[in-house]
């Protein structure tokens, strides 16, 4: 979020719910690409002087709007991770291990006063928007993570589980994704489709400055040296933030505050095992973007992964607090949550 909202700062733009749907052609080379909101439905057209296709996972699709017959690159890789209460990792200092019966490695990293216990690495050939993680990769962080953390953690206590798909390139025969290289591949189709592909979070900045320059010297553009290496993005400040639920916001932790004043009732807890206030959820809709509960639970506060049941019991009032700020009506906040609480049965701990 931090980052789309360093792009306004730029003068930039960013849009969310709003997929491209085909990309325009003018002769044989990309020119721009057909975007539809998803909220009116209505289509837009936007010319380009250059397209650059990063979408991780979903690379090869939109790689077939340019070339339906474009052979796949992408091969995916499962990692699914446990959240557990703190009590099983006191303390600030994290764990690594880096041999575990398959190969992997393994760790346990206090996160927002929980705990985060992963990964696993399995290929798997259906990508999705949610994947779910698997009872073998469930079985198999408990059944290490036990050697390693305070107390043995069972099933029950499990606070949410989820899973992630690394957009790995393929490679050989592709038979093991553990050996996949994590290193990212720039291909550039004959109708001039820019696509950025494979590499890991670690690396963004430096894809981007790859993706981009080779952008610039493929549209003919001004070639400018890059000045990410060091940039500060949106949020960044010097001074502590004393409120520490406040303090993932950094610079603009002092606006939602402003809004804990303003309306008191703000500035309670939207659910009593949650660390977040009704403040950040109008801060979310104004400032951040948020459309939808999945939107503030999921994505702009780490709601539905500290906690998926509290998450589920909280999307009621967030709701509420969200249609205030929309104008929506009582059916539109009725809709968000049924559409929130499916997306949230996949985080749910096993049984």
């Amino acid at each position: 979020v931090n980052l789309a909202e360093a792009i306004f700062d730029l003068g930039g733009v960013a849009i969310n719910y709003m997929p491209v749907v085909s990309l325009i052609k003018e002769g044989d080379l990309i020119a721009g690409a057909v975007i539809r909101d998803g909220e009116s439905g209505s289509e837009y057209q936007i010319k380009a002087q250059a397209v650059i296709n990063a979408t991780g996972v979903f690379s090869d699709g939109v790689r077939k709007m340019d070339e339906p017959d474009a052979a796949s690159i992408i091969a995916a890789s499962q990692g699914s991770h446990l959240v557990l209460p703190k009590a099983f990792l006191p303390g600030n200092s994290a764990v690594m291990v880096p041999n575990t019966p398959d190969g992997r490695v393994l760790f346990a990293v206090p996160w927002h006063d929980h705990v985060v216990v992963g990964t696993t690495d399995l290929g798997v050939d259906n990508i999705t928007v949610e994947p779910v993680p698997m009872e073998e990769e469930i079985g198999f962080i408990l059944t290490n993570a036990a050697k390693y953390l305070s107390k043995n953690p069972s099933r029950s206590d499990i606070l949410s589980v989820y899973a992630g798909l690394r957009p790995l390139v393929k490679a050989g025969d592709g038979s093991s994704t553990a050996a996949l290289s994590r290193d990212h591949t720039i291909l550039i189709s004959n109708s001039g489709l820019l696509t950025i592909a494979g590499g890991k979070w670690t690396t963004y900045r430096k894809m981007a400055q790859d993706a981009v320059d080779q952008a610039e010297t493929m549209a003919g553009l001004e070639e400018r040296p890059c000045r990410t290496e060091h940039f500060q993005i949106h949020g960044w400040t010097r001074q502590a933030i004393p409120e520490p639920s406040l303090g993932v916001y950094g610079a603009d932790a002092p606006a939602i505050r402003e809004i804990a004043i303003e309306e008191p009732a703000l500035a309670e807890k939207f659910h009593p095992e949650l660390p977040y206030i009704g403040a950040e959820v109008v801060w979310a809709v104004r400032s951040e973007m948020a459309r939808t509960v999945e939107d503030v639970l999921a994505r702009r506060t780490r709601a539905l992964l500290l906690g998926a049941r509290a998450s589920i019991e909280a999307a009621p009032r967030v709701a509420e607090l969200m249609a205030r700020e929309l104008k929506r009506d009582g059916d539109w906040q009725k809709q968000t949550v049924k559409e929130f609480t499916q997306v949230a049965k996949g985080y749910l701990p096993p049984a």
